[in-house]
């Protein structure tokens, strides 16, 4: 059996339950509310947080694995889901004492634990990706840590395009042409990269980056007609395609972080995505 040189990716997913808070006891009560706004405060919140950790190798010719899963499941478990699940992790993770519990602090507290040596020698991390809630997600690779945002909007349009006949727009676009249009409860996914902050870890204000996107996208679009109430699809069709381009163009270079990614979940089958060049 020929050895097999290209590389196989494996991503293991773990959860666990974790309070924490934004509170920084060095200062004072003024101090810790100017620096984390609405999320600053004295006691615990929690999250139910989902991790997933990417390692990549080369499929061994005898076993038919990268690395066998026990292994992962084992080490995932030992080292984080036992240390942090139903645990504060302001008071009880030593390693998090006075340290901001954010989710940039913890992807990098976790990648690099697992950079020490602690992986089996036949694999090597690649990424991992932190859930905290459904709407907010942090991911991290070799390069460079993003946070990811989810909005939502109902929206309704057409697909038509003038130039084409009905009977053409009819055999393209099928139901979605019809005269009165149909509607979808768009997902909408804004992803940021940054500096963090030396105190807090944090690479942006998210309440700085809802209110932008909220601003030129979300209360823009919600319950409006795609074709009929926005200009700026006036001179080109509807379709998902470049309803994302132009939430791209309407985002980047206007908020408080980089622009690295829209993504736009049109159904729960589909979504459409544009990443920074």
């Amino acid at each position: 059996m020929p050895v097999e040189t290209r590389t196989v990716l494996l991503t293991r997913r773990v959860s666990f339950s974790s309070g924490h808070r934004y509170w920084l006891d060095a200062l004072s009560v003024e101090e810790n509310r100017n620096l984390f706004g609405v999320y600053a405060s004295q006691f615990n919140h929690g999250h139910n947080y989902i991790l997933d950790v990417t390692v990549g190798g080369h499929a061994d010719s005898a076993t038919g694995m990268v690395v066998n899963i026990k292994d992962i499941d084992d080490l995932l478990e030992r080292r984080f889901v036992a240390k942090f699940d139903l645990r504060s992790l302001n008071d009880e993770v030593p390693e998090l004492k006075g340290v901001v519990p954010c989710l940039e602090n913890l992807m990098g507290f976790i990648w690099k634990d697992l950079l020490t040596d602690i992986l089996p020698v036949e694999c090597s991390l690649v990424a991992l990706r932190l859930e905290e809630m459904p709407t907010f997600y942090g991911e991290m690779d070799m390069t460079s840590t993003r946070l990811t945002r989810q909005y939502e909007f109902a929206a309704s349009h057409r697909l038509h395009v003038p130039s084409l006949s009905d009977a053409q727009n009819v055999e393209m676009f099928g139901k979605c042409n019809n005269p009165s249009g149909h509607g979808h409860n768009y997902v909408l996914e804004v992803t940021v990269s940054g500096e963090t902050d030396p105190t807090t870890g944090m690479m942006t204000d998210l309440m700085a980056l809802d209110d932008k996107v909220n601003e030129l996208v979300v209360d823009r679009y919600d319950h409006k007609n795609l074709n009929e109430d926005l200009p700026e699809f006036k001179a080109r069709p509807t379709t998902s395609e470049q309803v994302v381009l132009e939430i791209f163009k309407r985002l980047d270079g206007k908020l408080p972080a980089k622009l690295e990614r829209v993504r736009l979940h049109e159904t729960a089958r589909s979504f459409f995505e544009v990443v920074a060049s």
